[in-house]
């Protein structure tokens, strides 16, 4: 068999996007309390958003461009685009008949999300008067007509078109209304007052819709539907001849407020002339690109989701400190020095008693010389910021590369970037032609036998809210090779020196880890041959990097047993008769997203395991700066094998790829503990097995103290 074949390798989009129809049945899905329900409709809308801004812009660039060349899977980027929007209809379809079922549920649950038609009159004249008071002041009309300029559109910004008609006149006329959002004054589902403990909500736009007469006095309102749009957001410049990185991304940024104009969704039922008006002023295909709903922007329902009411919640986890760290007031440098490598996995374990803490007693350890760190995303509260910036008020040396081109995050990186700076810290502003999304910190440390390098790698970023919400992986380490490996690389970042260098242990792109990868990969074929024992086994976010996939089809052929946790996009097909019978594709959706990656090679029985910050893309293998780094101690190692093994024997939440590319619920109506359960209590036992041990530690040290008193006075 042809193992180029074009059929051989699935599209990146489609199997992303059927990645949200395995996060949108999770919405249906009556094993999960209500509300987290409710939560998962909410982040499919806003992965789709997304995906027209990032994928569908890109793949709209290459159509305009001329680009007709095929990815690896057969397809053009205009054939992607149609395809793409075909699932996504689908989808959203989809979307719309769960969230009415679930509407009736919430409304058992007494959460009533009513019409403003079905409202008391005392209730509509209560609205009407907030309407008044707190939303109509942030309202402006905009005609829109042949002495009026069409007017500028915001991306995701929600939209009424109102039909209107002075009195005595027969010709109509057009206005558009921004729908104002904001938290206190104007929240997507505005309450309303009740008799009880439940909850109501109108829409905001219905709030609006029935209170027209105020905004256009003496006119007649003939109909008033909503549109939404949704712009590019690849638009991105070479980065050859910038002289000023900073400034260049900032301009980019706010030129992507004007990028091209990708989708418009309008509300179910709305004029066909009215949405080919839209899209004939905004440039738009009318059959291609004009998405009919019955709801827009249904990321919105986060708000209904985070209502508190604990019953129709998960179970709230709260993250468990490493069992090391748990209780121990001792110097974090000297628990890693004494003890070895610690292997955190968060959301299990804290992110405040580990990661923070290792920056935090970094910034103010005597002993500790200088810190380095990449910043790909943190969080809003800058705990970090604020340790990085104590460190140097305290004479360490800092240096910090913060990622600006971070997708969406560039304006915050830019502030935190300019914040560090003034405080005196060198700041890297990215490397030219690629993006830095390893996570890594170095901390140099004079210890009792000279200077020591302290270091973390994770495969998640340096933020306190997605580390509640992820799952990943870190690894403190005090370990020489990798101390020096670290070392090189932030030198490579902040200065020059050859690219393409080999380290002791660490695994580099875009360099080196394409090629390592490949190799172990043709090495565990070569084991095969001789033991018969191949086994690789990768878990990770996306699977998408040609080579690679042609590299593991090659070992499938000959046999080597394949184990694949891939949570959205993979290219792979397992099953393929003569091919790919010995891979097993597994995809885990659950209350957390899975985000941690790991590399297992059997090598023979020399076992190898990396964790780290790269999937197998070819963006990450091919244009980022990634690190992958080896765990080596055989405590830690169990600990990977443990999660490895929990989720290949997932009932509760895997999907299992068929050779056709769709996706099989092993177990959809089964009551199994997931994978994530079992680690969350397993985090929780080996915590408790450590304050039981060190608490018998503590007893029998006062008892032989005491035993030695009593016979120190027996002999007085």
């Amino acid at each position: 068999m042809e193992l180029k074949e074009s059929t051989l390798y699935l599209n990146r989009e489609l199997t992303w996007l059927a990645f949200n129809q395995r996060v949108l049945h999770e919405a249906e899905d009556p094993r999960n309390p209500l509300l987290e329900r409710v939560k998962f409709i909410a982040i499919v809308s806003n992965n789709l958003d997304e995906f027209y801004m990032k994928r569908i812009g890109g793949l709209k660039q290459q159509v305009a461009a001329g680009y007709k060349e095929p990815t690896v899977d057969g397809r053009t980027p205009q054939q992607q685009i149609r395809e793409s929007n075909k699932v996504v209809r689908e989808i959203q379809a989809r979307q719309s008949e769960i969230w009415r079922a679930l509407k009736k549920e919430l409304k058992r649950e007494d959460i009533d999300l009513v019409c403003y038609k079905d409202l008391t009159e005392s209730e509509q004249g209560s609205m009407r008067k907030a309407f008044q008071e707190r939303v109509l002041p942030l309202l402006t009309p905009l005609a829109m007509d042949p002495s009026h300029p069409f007017p500028f559109i915001s991306n995701l910004n929600l939209n009424l078109l109102v039909t209107l008609r002075y009195p005595q006149e027969e010709t109509p006329v057009l206005a558009r209304i921004k729908v104002p959002l904001h938290k206190e004054f104007a929240p997507r589902y505005y309450p309303v007052e009740c008799e009880g403990s439940g909850y109501r909500y109108i829409l905001i736009e219905e709030l609006i819709t029935y209170n027209l007469d105020l905004l256009f006095p003496g006119m007649e309102v003939i109909s008033h539907e909503m549109f939404r749009i949704t712009r590019n957001a690849s638009v991105e410049k070479s980065e050859g001849g910038a002289d000023d990185l900073l400034s260049m991304i900032e301009s980019e940024v706010k030129e992507r407020h004007f990028a091209p104009i990708v989708r418009l969704e309008v509300s179910r039922g709305c004029d066909p002339l009215h949405y080919g008006m839209l899209a004939a002023e905004l440039g738009l295909d009318q059959e291609e690109d004009v998405f009919e709903q019955d709801n827009l922007a249904m990321h919105d329902l986060f708000q209904i989701a985070s209502i508190d009411l604990p019953a129709l919640h998960d179970a709230e986890l709260h993250p468990l400190d490493h069992p090391l760290l748990a209780e121990n007031s001792q110097n974090i440098f000297h628990i890693i020095r004494n003890n070895g490598p610690l292997l955190l996995h968060h959301p299990y374990q804290s992110f405040a008693n580990s990661v923070e803490r290792f920056v935090r007693e970094a910034s103010t350890d005597p002993k500790v010389l200088g810190i380095k760190m990449t910043l790909y995303r943190t969080a809003p509260d800058g705990k970090l910021i604020r340790h990085l910036i104590r460190a140097v008020q305290n004479g360490k040396q800092v240096a910090v590369l913060v990622e600006i081109k971070a997708r969406f995050d560039e304006a915050a990186n830019i502030h935190w970037a300019r914040e560090l700076e003034q405080q005196g810290i060198h700041v890297i502003y990215g490397v030219i032609g690629l993006k830095t999304h390893c996570k890594t910190i170095l901390v140099v440390r004079q210890d009792y036998n000279g200077l020591a390098r302290y270091c973390h790698i994770g495969t998640g970023n340096y933020h306190s809210g997605t580390a509640r919400l992820y799952t990943d992986f870190g690894l403190l380490t005090r370990d020489e090779d990798i101390g020096n490996d670290l070392t090189e690389l932030f030198n490579l970042l902040t200065g020059y020196g050859p690219k393409e260098r080999e380290y002791r242990k660490i695994l580099t792109s875009p360099k080196m880890m394409k090629k390592k990868l490949i190799e172990k990969i043709g090495h565990e074929v070569e084991n095969h041959k001789q033991h018969q024992n191949g086994l690789i086994q990768f878990k990770m976010n996306a699977l998408e990097d040609a080579d690679v996939v042609f590299a593991l089809y090659q070992a499938a052929q000959a046999g080597v047993k394949i184990d694949l946790i891939i949570r959205d996009t993979c290219r792979l097909r397992p099953g393929i008769e003569g091919l790919s019978e010995s891979v097993n594709v597994i995809s885990i959706v659950g209350r957390f997203l899975e985000h941690g990656r790991i590399y297992y090679f059997y090598n023979g029985g020399e076992e190898e395991y990396f964790i780290g910050s790269a999937d197998s893309m070819k963006r990450n293998l091919e244009s980022r700066v990634e690190v992958l780094a080896p765990v080596e101690e055989g405590a830690l190692r169990q600990e990977l094998r443990m999660t490895l093994d929990a989720q290949l024997g997932d009932q509760r939440g895997a999907w299992e790829m068929q050779p056709d590319g769709s996706y099989i619920q092993r177990n959809p109506q089964g009551s199994n503990r997931s994978a994530q359960q079992l680690l969350a209590e397993a985090a929780e036992k080996s915590m408790n097995a450590a304050l039981k041990h060190r608490e018998s530690q503590m007893r029998s040290k006062l008892l032989n103290r005491f035993k030695k008193r009593l016979r120190q006075g027996e002999k007085g």
